[in-house]
């Protein structure tokens, strides 16, 4: 009995000490879960009926007869991000402008790098992903600009309502490694009504 009564207070000690240490490793658990997210602010456009995430320390910037929307970072100012909505003849699907594939070479020619800009666009990668009832195509380019230095874009292309939308995200190539993670995530985010 003398042996319980001395063991009682170490084991009330020893418990509440295991709980408090659990307790502690499951609330670092379930924020290391929640990190996926950290680092990203959201923008959203009800009149056009887009959203997407991108990454703290970005700011809007004003442009007129361009993209409808333009961010870039508020010190490495050539990392960017823009939203671009152009209207398509007739009731056309995605898949009516071409596979992943098709539709990231085209992309490439007309828009990250058209004929006379000095740029060449390498497709790295193309695919598709499903949204609902939204079917998204998910393109990387590694881009040569006319000074040799390369910058890395990735863009995510949907149809909605007549009209194609493309979110094009774009950083300097020594910067894609630390950029790489935040930006696949904002493309990722991107949702069109």
């Amino acid at each position: 009995m003398q042996i319980q009564s001395i063991l009682a207070p170490v084991w009330k000690f020893l418990s509440r000490r295991f709980a408090l240490v659990l307790l502690l490793v499951v609330s670092l658990t379930f924020q290391g879960c929640s990190v996926g997210l950290a680092g990203l602010n959201g923008f959203s456009d009800s009149l056009d009926g887009y959203r997407f995430l991108y990454p703290n320390g970005w700011v809007q910037v004003k442009v007129t007869n361009g993209p409808d929307v333009v961010l870039h970072d508020i010190i490495e100012q050539t990392e960017n991000m823009s939203v671009v909505i152009n209207p398509l003849p007739g009731r056309k699907t995605l898949q009516d402008l071409g596979s992943p594939t098709e539709v990231g070479y085209q992309l490439g020619k007309t828009a990250i790098a058209p004929e006379g800009s000095g740029r060449q666009a390498d497709l790295v990668k193309a695919e598709e992903r499903q949204v609902g009832d939204k079917l998204f195509y998910e393109l990387e380019y590694l881009v040569t600009l006319k000074d040799g230095s390369q910058r890395h874009n990735l863009v995510s292309a949907v149809v909605s309502r007549g009209r194609l939308f493309t979110l094009n995200a774009s950083t300097p190539e020594v910067r894609w490694s630390v950029m790489a993670d935040l930006l696949e995530k904002s493309v990722q985010s991107f949702i069109v009504n």
